[in-house]
């Protein structure tokens, strides 16, 4: 009878355990794309706390993935034919981030498996790609090594394991910062929380990265009106090339 009131007591507590809450915030909600924007810096910051708002009862490790728009890309394989570097093999992937970017408080292999890093997506060697049509696995895995290379040496990609520090266990920040080159919508930062290999709790906070005044104006008019807009690229092209050389002529 003891064993048994044990055992209930054990129940009991077990299932009074409630796992942490994460309240995220992030410095800006909105970056206006101007002529000249060389940048910006987005600071992502927040508390773990308990379900009752006080402090939660245990330490944990926290890992940041912010993600730009996803669109479908197509990466083509150079090949030396005859000395000259031509497009060779190719793989089309139907939903390749604009923007990739992780912060951890530690190094991801130290605070979760191979396994759990892979659904997550936290880091880029676990981006999900989705590769279209049949595609053998190491060719897949080249081309997306590949993709990742390009876009990290634009500074699309990146990580920066240990970039999350945490303070009293409770307060924690990590700072992204998005190059000039940025693509335009929304950017989606979703906030782990990790104890004993595990992702207890997790939270979103969203971006929103568009162009303003003229810039805008112009992206807008590309869009809706892509022929006229072809038409008097090319035509600017030419009256401009036109007129350097009267302008050449004349000195």
């Amino acid at each position: 009878m003891r064993r048994i009131a044990l055992l209930l007591l054990a129940f009991l507590a077990l299932s009074g355990q409630r796992d942490p809450i994460l309240v995220p915030e992030v410095s800006q909600h909105e970056v206006r794309v101007r002529q000249g924007f060389t940048g910006t810096e987005l600071l992502f910051f927040g508390a773990i706390l308990d379900p009752a708002g006080t402090r939660a009862p245990a330490e944990y490790d926290v890992a940041v993935v912010l993600k730009g728009p996803t669109a479908p890309i197509r990466v083509r394989e150079k090949a030396k034919v005859g000395g000259i570097w031509v497009n060779s093999q190719s793989a089309t992937f139907r939903s390749a981030p604009s923007y990739f970017a992780l912060a951890s408080s530690r190094p991801v292999a130290d605070i979760v498996d191979e396994r759990t890093a892979a659904i997550y997506e936290l880091g880029t060697e676990f981006i999900q790609l989705s590769p279209s049509g049949a595609i053998d696995p190491a060719e897949q895995a080249r081309f997306s090594a590949g993709l990742v290379d390009l876009q990290s040496r634009s500074g699309l990609f990146g990580e920066r394991q240990g970039g999350v520090t945490i303070s009293e266990g409770v307060l924690y920040q990590a700072r992204f910062y998005l190059p000039s080159n940025v693509t335009t919508g929304t950017y989606t930062a979703e906030t782990f929380a990790i104890s004993n290999g595990r992702v207890i709790a997790s939270a979103i906070a969203e971006v929103e990265v568009k162009k303003v005044g003229f810039e805008r104006f112009v992206e807008q008019f590309s869009r809706r009106q892509a022929f006229w807009y072809g038409l008097f690229a090319v035509s600017l092209s030419v009256f401009m090339g036109w007129l350097a050389g009267r302008v050449f002529a004349l000195i």
